[in-house]
């Protein structure tokens, strides 16, 4: 049975990593990646997972917790090198474990979370398209074997790989699957914040304006219980990542919302 463990995640995004291999776009995505706090408690996750995994390698819960570290602590990069490195770990980790539990949803999900930090280490290259692919395939084998895993991530994800991807011929972007992903996240994970902020995002970014609003207020009306919900350390940069993430899609609302003036 796949575990149902829970956890933090830092935020959305991580996927647009498709727009460094088709456009070499050099910034990184919204996320609070400096703050050296959060850089030191990913650090420290990492090496504490690292040798729980090298004491246990056939334990299942160390591989994919130790998928989870890498993902986490890549983020935290200060170059490409470091970051594929990092990934690569993560990525012979959760393969060892779906080579002995191939119906493992986090085998399968952090695995394609460490690809995607690995296909923004490689880009622009043909081995970073080729990653984008395997991620879509890793992703929807998690969705088929439990989409509500990490407040509905496989969905989640889903959703931003197909939004931030170049559409076909070039690549596997959708706006339509992007929507229908992106949807059923928040509905599978209601009280999530990151479901209702990604989704609002999403709809200012294809000028959406009373859609985006709709889901603002929606985000706006669960913040208050998601906040005793989502306490203690463990999830004070994913706070950090959404309030900066939801005071911007408010102010890029007010803005696009505001009537023209008369020249």
């Amino acid at each position: 049975m796949a575990p149902k463990i829970q956890h933090p995640r830092k935020g959305g995004g991580k996927f647009a990593v498709i727009i460094f291999f088709f456009a070499c776009a050099t910034a990184a995505f919204a996320q609070s990646t400096t703050n050296p706090v959060f850089a030191a408690r990913a650090e420290k996750a990492f090496r504490m997972a690292q040798i729980q995994f090298a004491s246990a390698t056939n334990d299942d819960s160390a591989a994919w917790q130790f998928g989870r570290a890498c993902f986490d602590f890549a983020d935290f990069a200060t170059n490409n090198a470091q970051r594929a490195a990092i990934a690569r770990l993560g990525i012979a980790a959760c393969r060892k474990l779906l080579a002995r539990e191939t119906n493992s949803v986090p085998g399968h999900y952090y695995l394609a979370m460490d690809e995607g930090e690995l296909a923004e280490a490689e880009a622009p290259s043909l081995a970073a398209y080729h990653l984008v692919k395997q991620m879509e395939r890793e992703f929807k084998t998690a969705v088929d074997l439990d989409k509500s895993f990490d407040y509905a991530g496989p969905e989640r994800n889903l959703g931003l790989l197909y939004r931030d991807a170049p559409v076909w011929p070039f690549s596997i972007g959708s706006r339509r699957r992007a929507r229908e992903n992106l949807e059923l996240a928040a509905k599978l994970a209601p009280d999530y914040p990151e479901n209702h902020l990604n989704l609002a995002e999403s709809l200012l970014q294809w000028h959406e304006t009373d859609n985006a609003k709709n889901e603002l207020v929606a985000l706006d009306a669960l913040w208050p219980g998601a906040q005793t919900n989502f306490t203690g350390e463990a999830w004070e940069q994913s706070w950090d990542d959404w309030s900066t993430r939801r005071d911007t899609a408010h102010k890029k609302l007010k803005q696009v919302s505001a009537p023209v003036k008369p020249s």
